[in-house]
């Protein structure tokens, strides 16, 4: 794996798995910006936390379902001397109810939040990439992008749309340096995951082969190693990694 210093930005980047990725790619020699929520109250002490233990991120605030406010982030990384080479859209939100059910600012949320922040984020840090020749753009979607899922139409499709739009993305910037890949997590053992009810986590266990759930940091690995030198030849790819619940 390359030990090239870089600077990445993962966005949701302070909880759960991207949390695991960030640490990943400081592991790896990164530079790692966290982009969160804005006002998030608990982010300053997160970061002190993570200083403690030598993870040294640089936070900044937005809404990343929101074009002005991934604009702004942008003109207060670059303002701050940065330079975005590796970018992980990781943020994203559930709002699950079957479809009779679900109201239309469930579905509008989860899609403005889950997809249409890949195209806020990527389209405000890719021209600066092309200018360089050379970048990363790792998508996080879904298990459920693949399969579907009872409940979740809304995040289906949103996590379904993110491969999409990878794989076409990916052709256009594919002799430019730059290589776009999804990654589709199954089920990790996060808060989220935690905090369902026992039967129904058993339930989900049982249907995973290797019969458990897996490990943020595993997830994190494979990022990592996508955002890599070592992963030029890859891109517009889906990289599945969910215990064997869902082969394809």
């Amino acid at each position: 794996m390359s030990k090239t210093t870089r600077t990445a930005l993962v966005t949701g980047g302070n909880t759960g798995l991207g949390a695991a990725i960030a640490r990943a790619l400081h592991d790896a020699g990164h530079k790692v910006i966290i982009a969160h929520i804005p006002g998030h109250e608990t982010v300053a002490h997160w970061l002190q936390q993570q200083a403690e233990i030598g993870y040294n991120f640089t936070a900044y605030g937005v809404d990343v379902s929101d074009f002005d406010s991934t604009q702004a982030l942008a003109q207060a990384i670059h303002a701050d001397g940065h330079q975005v080479d590796i970018l992980v859209n990781n943020a994203g939100i559930t709002r699950d109810a079957t479809l009779r059910k679900m109201e239309k600012s469930g579905w509008d949320a989860v899609l403005r939040t889950n997809l249409d922040s890949v195209f806020n984020v990527t389209k405000v840090f890719l021209d600066p990439m092309l200018e360089r020749g050379w970048g990363r753009i790792v998508n996080i979607s879904s298990i459920n992008g693949s399969k579907g899922q009872f409940g979740q139409t809304n995040y289906s499709a949103a996590k379904a749309g993110m491969h999409g739009f990878t794989k076409a993305l990916a052709q256009e910037v594919a002799r430019k340096g730059i290589t776009v890949n999804t990654v589709s997590p199954g089920y990790l053992r996060t808060e989220m995951v935690a905090a369902m009810r026992e039967d129904v986590l058993n339930q989900i266990v049982a249907g995973i082969p290797v019969g458990r759930l897996g490990d943020p940091t595993e997830i994190a690995a494979l990022v990592a190693f996508i955002s890599s030198d070592s992963a030029a030849f890859m891109t517009g790819s889906n990289i599945a990694m969910n215990g064997g619940q869902h082969m394809f």
